[in-house]
Parts: structure tokens; C-alpha cells; sequence
């Protein structure tokens, strides 16, 4: 099999490459990589985007009591109206 992936081309590659993606393998190890530059290339700027999106919009956990907190303050609103 890692002969096959050695052998695939570019199109082939990017074709695969979301499934690769969530096979979870170390996409750096893939065969095709070793010797192919453009797709090393292409892969270090989807790197570069994905961090940029994280960076953007990094995740978070809200606080358990949020939507407590928004309840009491709307409720505490009305009470003054």
C-alpha cells in the first residue's frame, strides 16, 4: 500500500488529502511527500491558513454559570422597568 501511495500523483494526492486529514495519520509521513515539493509546499500554506483561522476564532469554553448570569441580568432588567 505505502508503494501506491508513493506513486500517486499531485491530483491524486490532493484528491485524498482531506481523507488523509481525518484518518488522523501524520500526514507528514505520507509517501507521496517525500519526494514531491509542491504538495509539501501546499501543505505548509494550508498549515499556515489553519493557524491563522485559530488565531481568528480560537476556541473557548464558556463558564458554566453564562447563561445563569444573562438570565439574571435580564430578569433583574425587567424588575426595574
Amino acid at each position: 500500500m505505502r508503494e501506491l501511495a508513493c506513486n500517486l500523483s499531485c491530483e491524486e494526492f490532493q484528491r485524498k488529502l482531506p481523507d488523509i486529514i481525518c484518518s488522523c495519520e501524520r500526514i507528514a509521513d505520507h509517501p507521496h511527500l517525500h519526494n514531491c515539493e509542491l504538495c509539501r509546499a501546499l501543505l505548509a500554506a494550508l498549515d499556515v491558513i489553519a493557524q491563522a483561522a485559530r488565531e481568528l476564532y480560537p476556541i473557548e469554553d464558556h463558564p458554566a454559570t453564562l447563561w445563569a448570569n444573562i438570565e439574571s441580568t435580564i430578569v433583574k432588567e425587567e424588575a426595574l422597568q
